[in-house]
């Protein structure tokens, strides 16, 4: 069992930022130990300082909220006496975990709403920390208006998060409010646009006025640490590459005819068409992988494309265990149907287990499954990106379960992409990453 001793110099840096400042933000990037820093600050304030009266509130994704917190303590000596109750699930495991007495208590986002209308003006947790608080990123949302209710009700609050502005600046809004009541953006979404945003003229898209970046980053720098793996980890190379069989023949004009008229023939009964852009997009990227959804949810197959490109991979490296990523659902089906060993990466952690002990030759996941705390570089090296996610957060995410401290090898990332609409979402995932490395970079 690890001791306090075996701690790095910036985990307790991250530590004695979340002591100083009651409601922080920390940026840290994956790999940096942000779970055991901030149960470590938490076992301090409870009881070294005794600056925490109440219970401990932890929201996480469920995956997380069942595997990672409850399990880091038991790894260091210092957190064994912490003890746990978990709220995730149905209202009835919710009810049961509010009557176990615990220092801190865990729930899934989903959940937080259930908890706040049984709760109400009886809230009793004075200190609350959201792991990926970029899941709070929509002002709209149902988890940030409920949990909005009790912020008058909490004394403490820490963000966590390694993808802050994924999708640029706009997200920040509604995490900083959640520190401080609007105090440093705006009390309202309208003006934190009208202050830092530009709008077209038609007010569907936004976009940042010059000199708005350095007003924005001086506001929340008071609340933020910020850490780069780079600049405190001696982390393996990290190698991305693209492979594929590009569409050909009449798949490619089939492709190329779907995308500029919007509708795609099955047979002279049948045709698929996208109502707007959005969708377009979606179904080209189905088409890529090889099948499509139709209006009533029936799966087209089109090629084999991806899977062949697969087995070439998997061939040519025989002795490596391999994470793949897939984005839909027949994607899923078309991968355990091709490769009928391979493992599905459950909910319990079982299959997480295997992997790290090498067990598992190929392990398909969803990168919103697999994109949070989950810890597989003992299991292998080389990721599969067979299906594609537009969100920053989430590719940067799957890529740390491999490329994180610990990991002795280098980190392959391979794509499989066969159409231009997959070449177009890497370029924009590289242009997201500028953005969001550059508030990273000037909160240090």
């Amino acid at each position: 069992m690890l001791d306090r001793s075996n701690l790095h110099s910036y985990q307790e840096r991250a530590i004695e930022h979340i002591i100083n400042i009651p409601k922080s933000a920390l940026f840290l990037d994956m790999g940096l130990g942000k779970t055991v820093s901030t149960l470590t600050a938490l076992e301090e304030l409870m009881y070294d300082r005794f600056d925490i009266n109440a219970k401990v509130l932890i929201i996480a994704p469920l995956r997380v909220t069942n595997t990672v917190w409850a399990q880091e303590a038991k790894k260091w000596s210092h957190l064994k006496g912490l003890t746990f109750s978990n709220l995730s699930g149905g209202k009835n495991n919710m009810m049961v975990g509010l009557q176990r007495k615990a220092d801190i208590y865990l729930i899934n986002r989903e959940n937080i709403k259930a908890l706040v209308l049984h709760l109400g003006k009886k809230w009793n947790f004075d200190m609350v920390v959201i792991d990926e608080s970029s899941s709070f990123k929509s002002p709209s949302s149902q988890r940030f208006k409920a949990l909005k209710k009790v912020l008058p009700l909490i004394d403490r609050m820490v963000l966590l998060t390694g993808t802050p502005a994924s999708n640029g600046y706009a997200d920040l809004y509604s995490q900083f409010f959640l520190l401080d009541g609007g105090f440093r953006l705006g009390r309202t979404q309208t003006m934190f646009r009208t202050r830092y945003f530009d709008k077209d003229f038609m007010g569907w898209t936004y976009t940042l006025r010059d000199g708005a970046v350095k007003m924005i980053q001086d506001q929340i720098q008071d609340l933020v640490l910020s850490m780069s793996a780079e600049d405190y980890l001696e982390l393996p190379d990290f190698i991305p590459s693209v492979l594929g069989n590009e569409l050909e023949g009449e798949l490619l004009r089939k492709y190329l005819k779907f995308k500029n008229d919007m509708i795609l023939a099955i047979n002279k009964d049948e045709k698929i068409t996208a109502l707007s852009a959005a969708t377009l997009t979606n179904k080209l990227l189905q088409f890529c992988s090889g099948n499509m959804y139709d209006e009533n949810g029936t799966v087209h197959h089109f090629h084999n494309l991806k899977i062949e490109t697969l087995k070439e991979i998997i061939d040519e490296n025989p002795n490596d265990n391999i994470l793949v990523a897939y984005n839909y659902k027949h994607e899923l089906a078309a991968l355990t149907k091709s490769f009928p060993s391979a493992t599905v990466l459950d909910k319990n952690g079982e299959a997480v287990e295997a992997w790290n002990k090498g067990e598992i030759k190929i392990l398909l996941a969803h990168p919103a499954s697999a994109g949070h705390g989950l810890n597989l570089q003992d299991g292998g090296s080389l990721i599969v990106w067979y299906g594609f996610t537009w969100s920053l957060e989430l590719y940067q995410q799957f890529n740390a379960r491999l490329h994180r401290q610990g990991q002795t090898q280098k980190v392959r990332c391979m794509h499989i992409a066969v159409g231009d609409i997959e070449h177009d979402l890497m370029t924009a995932l590289a242009k997201k990453d500028v953005t969001q490395a550059e508030l990273l970079s000037s909160l240090k």
